[in-house]
């Protein structure tokens, strides 16, 4: 099993990209992305603070993305 990386809002950013999201907008310090298949995905961006696991995890379950794979589109 992969452990969960430990990573910043801006990189989640980074790679929800990488994985075809696209930025629809910000509300605060909370950027929302969408995919082409309709599955959005809420990521908090706090300047140099580490996301909860909870919160990544909950994040990879609504991209529908696997550990695996998001640690390939880091």
């Amino acid at each position: 099993m992969v452990r969960m990386p430990r990573v910043e809002g801006k990189d989640v950013v980074g790679a929800l990209k990488r994985a075809d999201f696209r930025l629809l907008h910000i509300r605060g310090s909370h950027h929302y992305l969408r995919r082409s298949s309709g599955s959005l995905v809420c990521v908090p961006v706090h300047a140099g603070v580490i996301v909860d696991m909870k919160t990544l995890k909950s994040i990879l379950e609504q991209a529908e993305l696997t550990v695996n794979e998001f640690l390939e589109l880091l």
